[in-house]
């Protein structure tokens, strides 16, 4: 927790309490479904939670604004942003049931009212538009483009202007000038060691790709 804390603060109890529980929550049910390596569960709040906090440095998710979190796995980004946004609703999707299983009973653990899942892949939700897809490593760039497209809504929920576009935001790591060409996108582009001073984080991105 005090690695959230060192970039963010006036948190209210209720997020203290939530952040500082995560950790205990997911060692436990790591022992019985494997959703986060051995290795990181030492980092867990840098290589995890702050890393996926990494978007709400750069992002404000406004009141009733719908978010899906593509291939969430064990609920990355997805569960911190819930958090950080209380009053914003985040819909995790993973095609792996068992890691939504694990999200759902941490979610539930932590009183987290604005969080669901849905064991799906992305091309076959058909019947909801997001105001936002966020993705951690899921995918190569065009392919999170093309599944996230179509889930977009064209207009924005919300008249406050300040607001971020309707659109992909993803974290990615490594060389990315191949995998941005081959996309055919031009998303704007953060580097996260700028955002957060950690060794952890050089070479780590954060994408935007708004909606046209």
């Amino acid at each position: 927790m005090e690695m959230i804390q060192k970039y963010f603060a006036d948190f209210t109890v209720v997020q203290v309490k939530q952040f500082t529980a995560l950790k205990e929550l997911y060692a436990e049910w790591n022992t019985k479904i494997n959703v986060i390596s051995k290795k990181d569960m030492d980092n867990f709040y840098k290589h995890h939670v702050l890393h996926s906090l990494a978007i709400a440095a750069k992002f404000e998710f406004v009141k009733d604004m719908e978010v899906m979190d593509l291939g969430s796995g064990g609920g990355f980004p997805g569960i911190p942003l819930a958090i950080f946004f209380p009053d914003t609703h985040f819909h995790l999707v993973d095609s792996i049931n068992k890691k939504l299983k694990v999200v759902s009973e941490i979610a539930a653990a932590i009183g987290l009212k604005n969080c669901t899942v849905q064991h799906s892949r992305a091309e076959d939700i058909k019947t909801r538009k997001f105001d936002v897809v966020v993705s951690r490593a899921v995918a190569p760039l065009k392919d999170l483009w093309h599944w996230s497209k179509p889930l977009l809504q064209k207009t924005k929920r919300t008249i406050d202007t300040t607001s971020i576009p309707n659109g992909l935001i993803c974290l990615k790591g490594g060389d990315l000038t191949q995998e941005v060409f081959e996309s055919g996108c031009k998303p704007l582009i953060w580097e996260i060691e700028n955002i957060f001073q950690e060794d952890f984080f050089n070479e780590k991105y954060l994408l935007h790709i708004p909606l046209k």
